[in-house]
């Protein structure tokens, strides 16, 4: 299959301009020779700045899924180019509000997941299943962002059969207390055209791309899974963001990378001998839970708020 990771700069709140984006990209992919193409988290509607939303005004940003109108557009982007969709935006279901993240194959909604550790805005909620579907031959899982630096989700999305898990992100470029993380000045994106090395150099470092390298193939080589990565590239709210979009196999080499500082796609080839014959598979069969599943399963306070909300 010819999968295509998207990165590209959304703005606040403008659902038609970003749904504009993801149809553009989308024909881009197309004209590739893409089988599907993902996008990343609340790619439809922006992420940062909901963080400073009113419950009143998330709300009226929220809609439902299948049935809003940003679900329907999706849907109509996929069928004019014949091509599977998977795209991010903000859901309101029975009172509750939720980061979620939708796969839609023409007229269908093929899955729908709920990011399970939302920390953005204080009025969403967590999602509290996991999600494994099937598409175009493959069993495909999703994980947003946070919910990837949990270890035992992507094992579990794993274990329930998953062979590809998609992980739409905002991130990177923020602080923390990891040594060399941090913001990116913006004056180093104003002038990306005329000096793009010293923003490569800062994107690529620990800020940005480094830290990925830290866990991205690790979660694709133990799980052994494919991952298909994606992140918005320029600013997101008041946070600029590295993009570096990739598709990682599940040896846990990068396949394909967007490497540019524009809305752009990279689309790799994934076969699926390489998942039986990685080490995660045989990891995975070399498992004995008696061990240690009640280790795992202990009772414990979940706490997700990042450094740079406190």
């Amino acid at each position: 299959m010819n999968l295509a990771v998207a990165q590209f700069e959304p703005k606040d709140g403008d659902k038609a301009y970003n749904l504009s984006v993801i149809r553009e990209l989308t024909k881009k992919a197309r004209d590739g020779g893409a089988d599907l193409i993902s996008f990343h988290e609340m790619s439809i509607t922006a992420y940062t700045y909901t963080k400073d939303l009113s419950l009143e005004e998330i709300t009226t940003l929220a809609e439902e899924v299948p049935q809003g109108e940003s679900t329907r557009q999706l849907m109509a982007i996929s069928k004019e180019f014949e091509l599977p969709i998977l795209a991010g935006l903000v859901e309101r279901s029975n009172g509750k509000i939720y980061n979620t993240y939708v796969c839609v194959n023409q007229g269908d909604l093929v899955a729908k997941y709920r990011k399970i550790h939302p920390f953005i805005s204080k009025y969403m909620s967590a999602g509290d299943d996991y999600c494994v579907f099937d598409l175009l031959g493959w069993k495909c899982g999703i994980l947003i962002c946070y919910d990837n630096n949990v270890i035992e989700n992507v094992r579990a999305t794993s274990l329930l059969g998953a062979e590809i898990i998609f992980a739409p992100h905002v991130t990177g470029c923020t602080p923390s207390a990891m040594p060399g993380r941090g913001f990116v000045a913006d004056e180093l994106w104003q002038n990306r055209e005329k000096d793009p090395v010293s923003l490569r150099l800062e994107f690529d470092g620990p800020k940005g791309r480094r830290w990925l390298m830290r866990w991205l193939p690790g979660r694709a080589y133990d799980n052994g899974v494919y991952y298909a990565f994606t992140n918005p590239i320029g600013y997101d709210g008041e946070h600029l963001k590295n993009g570096n979009s990739m598709i990682l196999d599940p040896y846990g080499e990068v396949l394909t990378e967007v490497r540019s500082f524009d809305d752009d796609i990279a689309i790799a080839k994934i076969t699926k001998d390489k998942l039986s014959l990685s080490g995660g598979w045989r990891y995975k069969n070399a498992r004995r839970p008696e061990l240690y599943k009640d280790i795992i399963g202990k009772e414990h306070q979940s706490e997700t708020s990042p450094v740079w909300m406190r």
